[in-house]
């Protein structure tokens, strides 16, 4: 018998759920997933009736009940300390970087959302998300700079919590042909590569063709 439930939403689209899936698997919970298929339009009423916010990712485990893929993030690094940087300095920054994803970057998840199943490639320049990408380029390259010589990932060579925070955005970025520098293609590359980030993708895949949702799948129409 598992510890809990993590309730997820689609994974094609739901860049939230993945970043709370990825912090429970690097922790290795042991809980069921379950997945909520989305309905339209909106709400879809098994989120509304289940999460306190609701929306996904939603964990409940062992007695804590915590939405928000920073706070699952954060309760995951209860269970696994290394999902942040043992350094203070390094700690600190990875988790400001992980808020600002969380906060910001609106514009981009508007222009160009998430959908691991379509080639988007040129299409979403919005000016608001071209800012966004600046912005982003910017931050990975502070922060591999300052803390990710020794490995390919923002702090290194370890995947944490700062990485499944951004990897949705390295998602967009490949679905929308976003290339950027050829450090931001080397880390998109690495992100793209790591195994749990390749089994979403797979799984994304395998999910039934009814699930589609046109407003996701036809660029034009958002």
């Amino acid at each position: 018998m598992s510890d809990g439930t993590l309730y997820i939403g689609h994974r094609r689209y739901s860049s939230w759920s993945m970043r709370g899936w990825l912090a429970v698997r690097l922790a290795s919970l042991d809980v069921d997933v379950r997945v909520l298929r989305f309905t339209r339009p909106g709400p879809t009423k098994a989120i509304a009736d289940l999460s306190p916010n609701g929306l996904v990712p939603f964990l409940e485990h062992n007695g804590a009940r915590v939405w928000e893929s920073l706070a699952i993030c954060d309760y995951c690094s209860e269970f696994a300390p290394a999902l942040w940087p043992a350094d203070r300095v390094a700690r600190a920054h990875a988790r400001s970087v992980a808020a600002e994803m969380h906060a910001g970057f609106r514009d981009l998840r508007s222009a160009m959302w998430m959908n691991l199943g379509r080639d988007f490639s040129g299409l979403g320049r919005m000016p608001g998300a071209l800012n966004d990408i600046a912005r982003i380029e910017a931050l990975w390259a502070d922060t591999r700079a300052r803390f990710g010589a020794d490995g390919p990932f923002l702090f290194g060579a370890a995947f944490g919590a700062a990485d499944a925070m951004f990897a949705p955005v390295v998602a967009r970025f490949l679905g929308w042909g976003v290339a950027g520098s050829p450090a931001t293609a080397a880390y998109c590359a690495a992100v793209r590569a790591h195994p749990l980030v390749a089994e979403w993708y797979d799984d994304a895949v395998a999910e039934p063709a009814d699930w589609l949702i046109g407003d996701y799948e036809t660029a034009q129409s958002r």
